[in-house]
């Protein structure tokens, strides 16, 4: 289960011209404990707010400091129309909760509770894959370091990886990790098996 984030003290940007729904939507948000900055103008890349709201009906791609789909925070979307470009604007910024106008004050605290949710979310799945990469990325290292067992102590692939495998649990570090010591020369698995 997710928890709800209280938003008493974090700072917005909301990247949008001043009219009345940006006004309904800094009172909303200073209710909330939100201070909000409204500007018109791209988003700096130094000192980013804790939350971006953008006018995705208006927007332009160097509005934002980020790649397409990579936001650095969470990203809500003002979004008034129906266009298939702005939709797919939004969710290329890295939108992923809209806030309809015109702005009702009940619309804002769920947008922004499932834009803080689902950019927690995506940040915690990227940090995975980025995990899984680097693990399938040293695969070889772990192949090699079984290849080596095996002349060493004259034993077969199973029970290389076995050794290898328990070694790495009884140190608690990953498999790959010890056996890229091991093939640079460490003594990590001497009293192994």
């Amino acid at each position: 289960m997710i928890n709800t984030p209280n938003f008493a003290g974090w700072r917005a940007t909301i990247l949008a011209e001043e009219d009345s729904n940006t006004d309904r939507l800094r009172r909303q948000l200073a209710l909330l404990g939100v201070s909000a900055a409204l500007q018109w103008l791209p988003l700096s890349p130094i000192d980013l707010p804790d939350l971006v709201i953008v006018d995705a009906d208006r927007g332009w791609d160097e509005l934002l400091p980020w790649p397409e789909g990579k936001p650095a925070r969470p990203v809500a979307a003002l979004l008034g129309s129906e266009a298939p470009g702005r939709i797919a604007w939004a969710i290329g910024c890295g939108a992923s909760a809209i806030i309809p106008k015109p702005v009702s004050a009940s619309a804002i605290y769920p947008a922004l509770v499932l834009a803080v949710a689902s950019h927690q979310q995506r940040m915690e799945a990227d940090a995975r894959v980025a995990k899984l990469e680097e693990r399938l990325r040293l695969r070889p290292v772990v192949f090699a370091a079984i290849n080596r067992l095996k002349t060493e102590r004259q034993i077969d692939d199973e029970e290389a990886y076995r050794l290898l495998r328990e070694c790495a649990m009884e140190r608690r570090m990953p498999m790959e990790q010890l056996a890229a010591l091991f093939l640079g020369g460490s003594k990590a698995l001497k009293d192994a098996g």
